[in-house]
C-alpha cells in the first residue's frame, strides 16, 4: 500500500477562549489548548485576533507566538492597528479575512477583485512581518486569480457553502437551493485553478469529522484550518483525541481518493 501524504492540520483554538471570555475567567487556556494540539499531531496554530477581541485577545497572541513549536497562524482583518500587531508579534502565517462586528462567525471570503488596490497597498506593508501570506476568499476563479495577481503565497477557500448545503436540497416549497455536489464541485475546480497559478491551495469554514471527508479527497487542498468542531469534540473525548480524530479524517480522506481503502 502506497504512503498517504495527509493535508496539514491548522487547529483553530479561538473557541477555547471563547468559553474563557464567556465567564472573565483565566481558563480555559487556549495557550494549553495549543500546546496539546501540537501534542497530538497539529501542523498549525491558527487564532484569529479580532476587532473587538470577543475570544483571542492580545495577550493570546503574544505568548502563542513565544509557544508554538509547530507554525502560528494569524487571521486578522486588513485594519491599520492589526498590521502593526502582526509586524511586532511576526507570525508564521497571516490570513486576512473580512470582519464585521455584528457577525457570530466569519461569512464569507474577501472580495479581492473590489478591493485589489488597497490590498495590494496593505499586503505590501506586511511584508515587513516576514509572515507567508494568505487570504481567505471564496471558491471562484476570478477572485482566486486576483489573489495570485498580488503575489499572496496560499489562497484558504471558504467551504462554507459546502457545509451548509443539505442533500437532498428541496426547501418546503419544493425548490431546489443548495446541493453539497454542486458546492464540491466548486471547491475541486476552484482548487484546481489556484494550484495552476502555483498557490498553496488551503481549506477552512465549517468543516467538521464527516463533511471534511470529501473535501480531504480533493488533491489540491494542501491544508485545512479547522476549530469550532474540534473544540467541540474536546469538550467530551479531551483535546489530544479530538485532533487526532480529525487528523484520522483527513487521512481518510486523502485515502479514498486513491483508492486505497
Amino acid at each position: 500500500m502506497p504512503s498517504i501524504i495527509r493535508p496539514r492540520l491548522g487547529v483553530n483554538v479561538d473557541h477555547v477562549a471563547t468559553i474563557r471570555q464567556a465567564r472573565g475567567t483565566q481558563y480555559p487556556e487556549p495557550v494549553a489548548a495549543a500546546a496539546l494540539a501540537e501534542l497530538a499531531g497539529a501542523d498549525q496554530i491558527t487564532i484569529h485576533l479580532r476587532e473587538d477581541r470577543r475570544h483571542i485577545v492580545d495577550r493570546d497572541v503574544y505568548v502563542l507566538r513565544q509557544t508554538v513549536g509547530t507554525r502560528l497562524n494569524l487571521e486578522m482583518a486588513a485594519t491599520e492597528e492589526m498590521l502593526h500587531i502582526a509586524i511586532d508579534v511576526q507570525p508564521d502565517m497571516v490570513t486576512l479575512v473580512p470582519e464585521k462586528r455584528e457577525e457570530q462567525t466569519t461569512e464569507g471570503g474577501l472580495d479581492v477583485i473590489a478591493n485589489r488596490e488597497r490590498l495590494a497597498e496593505y499586503l505590501e506593508k506586511l511584508e515587513e512581518s516576514g509572515a507567508y501570506t494568505s487570504l481567505f476568499i471564496d471558491p471562484d476563479p476570478e477572485q482566486i486569480s486576483a489573489s495570485a495577481e498580488l503575489g499572496v503565497h496560499i489562497v484558504e477557500l471558504h467551504t462554507g457553502d459546502y457545509c451548509e448545503a443539505a442533500t437532498p436540497f428541496s426547501n418546503m416549497n419544493g425548490d431546489y437551493e443548495y446541493d453539497r455536489d454542486v458546492e464540491l464541485q466548486r471547491l475541486r475546480r476552484s482548487a484546481r485553478v489556484a494550484e495552476s497559478l502555483g498557490l498553496t491551495v488551503a481549506a477552512g469554514h465549517g468543516l467538521d469529522y464527516k463533511n471534511v471527508l470529501d473535501v480531504a479527497a480533493i488533491p489540491q487542498f494542501e491544508e485545512f484550518n479547522i476549530g469550532h468542531s474540534i473544540v467541540a469534540r474536546a469538550v467530551l473525548v479531551g483535546f489530544e483525541r479530538a485532533v487526532q480524530e480529525m487528523i484520522q479524517a483527513l487521512e481518510a480522506g486523502r485515502r479514498a481518493a486513491i483508492g486505497t481503502l
